[in-house]
């Protein structure tokens, strides 16, 4: 039904697929989207990709996520608190991304430690497939960030409560962007996967003060990463 997505804004052309169906009548009101793990195989991204779209979906009122339900085709919904964060965070980028790293350093450590106590065999299989794919994209910085961005949201799934995985998917769009910031510091990546290791390996060991102090170590790495310049070319 949908197109292999091609470009590095994934999220944006999920959205416009999406719209097109909507406006061409294959998805209807009432619909319900498939899960995100098959919408993520269908267009060929990762499930991070698919949620930021299916918030911007909410966000543009086309879409309604019903929590136990699933994902369903509306023309009568929008996503206040998302925009309302958004602005916030955006309204001053430099302060905006202060606040970022401050609310990881809040949030984060105390997630790894409830996921170790928590997550499934799926859950840490994910976490180590996001780890992997994040190990074989070194020198790619869009399959690296997607991968990065699903390690992080894969613990946060794993807490399972809502309110935790709500607060996440309400700053993905930032943390796609930060996170596209610390890539290209210099040695950023192999820092990060550190770090990354410590953490999946604590969850495996269903360790939480350990996956708990490694996620404290990846946080100090991304705001020392974050007050450094970039290699990136423009």
């Amino acid at each position: 039904m949908y197109k292999v997505i091609q470009a590095s804004r994934l999220y944006e052309q999920i959205v416009q697929q999406i719209e097109e169906s909507v406006v061409g009548g294959t998805l209807k009101d009432g619909d319900k989207l498939p899960a995100e793990r098959e919408l993520a195989l269908q267009f060929g991204v990762s499930r991070t990709a698919v949620r930021e779209a299916i918030k911007a979906l909410q966000e543009k009122g086309l879409v309604e996520a019903q929590p136990g339900r699933g994902t369903f085709i509306t023309r009568n919904t929008s996503n206040p608190i998302r925009q309302s964060i958004d602005r916030i965070l955006r309204g001053d980028p430099i302060t905006g991304t202060a606040w970022l790293v401050e609310f990881r350093e809040i949030l984060e450590p105390e997630i790894a430690a409830m996921a170790a106590a928590r997550a499934n065999a799926e859950s840490v299989a994910t976490l180590r497939e996001a780890f992997l794919a994040m190990e074989g994209a070194l020198q790619d910085g869009d399959a690296y960030i997607e991968a990065d961005l699903d390690f992080h949201l894969e613990l946060a799934e794993a807490v399972a409560n809502p309110l935790i995985l709500s607060l996440i998917d309400s700053v993905v769009a930032m943390l796609r962007d930060h996170r596209t910031h610390t890539f290209h510091v210099k040695g950023g990546p192999a820092r990060g996967q550190f770090h990354h290791k410590r953490i999946l390996e604590a969850v495996e060991r269903r360790d939480s003060q350990g996956a708990r102090e490694a996620m404290h170590a990846h946080m100090r790495q991304v705001r020392e990463d974050t007050d450094k310049p970039t290699n990136k070319k423009e």
